[in-house]
């Protein structure tokens, strides 16, 4: 296990905000004040270079949902998130659409069984992957909390995290699937208690390291990849990006076999990371940056990655057109359009339930804080990214498990 450093504070001159913002581009409407204000903010970073504002995007901490920022050689905690990792993954099966309908029974025991919701949900007989072989002494966090870790593989968490069937309508061959109707499962969580843990950890540190840093600007604190700190922190991110990967793997792996189905297509994204890639920046140079995607899908040339809507609004499958101005990045949903707190005091079930039955979603559990209609829509978000993304197939959410209400979200 690696030992316990304490990074060396920065010289506050170091930690000035630039004095203008580096360049960034906003798609869509204009965001929300405070949204606008959390990216302008990034942007005046020391270490920032460029940065793009996808049009899901809303307040989250230190970097905004939906915000992507390109920094030199550094790692900002909180742009790359809290949920570390928090990732997509669809399985299109064997099985025809219409299995939907004709067997939703069988899907929902399947759901009910095989997964796992909740603040600290976890399997009583744990799962296993060779995620658990990995090295988890990478960090103080992760040797301490692998034991927690395994027992919570192959669950989902809580907050806007789900498990759905629905169908999809495949628009342009996607590898050797031909246009047409699937039934697919689709899912949506991260790294669960021990990726908030990594995050809460090295943000710590890392405004350990920047004293200097004004307080608007103090969850933007970074970590240098030069540093010892900055090394563990990108080792316990890439080890939480394998194990939020596996706890999707699980996910599907049993509930296909529970319906006795088989997958044709499996197509996955990250969309709270950080990556190091190779980018034409506002100047027309060219060079290597640590690219931070808070709340938003990877759309390089030809890269699938997949935008959901709501529990009752399509999701859609794309590829990407590697635009230069977004830092090679689409949209990671719909983005709220409005607080957990005002949408429980705005809507009630009832309105909840009729939306349902007039979208045709039967919902195994959610709490009312993820309503669709706290939502943006969905498509009004993809049009204002045409120029990013291709859609190449729609997915209509039909059969939907999330927390129980009442929990506390955990995105």
């Amino acid at each position: 296990m690696s030992r316990k450093h304490h990074p060396t504070a920065s010289r506050s001159d170091a930690d000035q905000p630039r004095p203008t913002p580096v360049p960034y581009r906003i798609l869509g409407k204009a965001p929300e004040p405070t949204a606008l204000q959390q990216m302008l903010n990034a942007c005046r970073l020391p270490v920032a270079v460029a940065g793009a504002l996808m049009p899901d995007a809303h307040q989250g901490y230190g970097l905004p949902i939906g915000g992507v920022l390109a920094t030199d050689q550094a790692v900002v905690p909180y742009a790359v998130g809290v949920d570390i990792a928090c990732r997509m993954k669809m399985s299109v099966l064997d099985l025809p659409a219409s299995t939907l309908t004709t067997a939703q029974a069988d899907l929902r025991r399947a759901i009910e069984k095989e997964t796992r919701f909740g603040v600290g949900a976890e399997f009583r007989d744990r799962r296993a992957h060779d995620v658990m072989d990995a090295d988890w002494s990478v960090s103080e966090v992760t040797a301490r909390l692998k034991d927690k870790a395994w027992a919570q593989l192959g669950t989902s968490g809580s907050g806007n995290h789900f498990v759905e069937f629905g169908q999809l309508t495949v628009r342009q061959r996607i590898g050797r699937l031909e246009p047409g109707d699937y039934l697919a499962l689709l899912s949506h969580s991260g790294s669960r208690g021990t990726g908030a843990k990594v995050a809460d950890h090295f943000s710590r540190l890392a405004r350990q390291a920047h004293p200097g840093l004004p307080p608007e600007l103090a969850h933007l604190a970074w970590l240098d990849l030069s540093t010892h700190e900055g090394q563990e922190y990108w080792a316990a991110m890439e080890l939480m990006g394998r194990y939020a990967a596996a706890n999707h793997e699980l996910i599907h792996r049993h509930v296909v076999s529970a319906i006795g189905a088989g997958v044709v297509l499996d197509v996955e994204n990250h969309h709270n990371f950080a990556w190091r890639e190779r980018h034409v920046l506002a100047d027309g140079t060219e060079r290597d940056v640590v690219v931070h995607r808070k709340g938003a899908t990877p759309a390089g040339v030809d890269v699938l990655g997949i935008i959901p809507g709501s529990m009752a609004a399509p999701g859609y499958v794309v590829r990407g057109k590697g635009e230069a101005t977004s830092l090679r990045s689409a949209a990671h949903g719909a983005g709220r359009r409005m607080s957990r707190t005002q949408a429980k005091k705005e809507f009630s079930w009832d309105d909840l339930r009729r939306v349902l039955a007039e979208r045709g979603v039967t919902l195994i559990s959610a709490g009312l804080d993820e309503a669709p209609m706290a939502y943006k829509n969905i498509d009004e978000v993809m049009a204002a990214q045409h120029d990013l993304v291709t859609v190449v197939a729609k997915f209509e959410p039909r059969l939907v498990k999330m927390a129980p209400a009442g929990e506390r979200p955990e995105d």
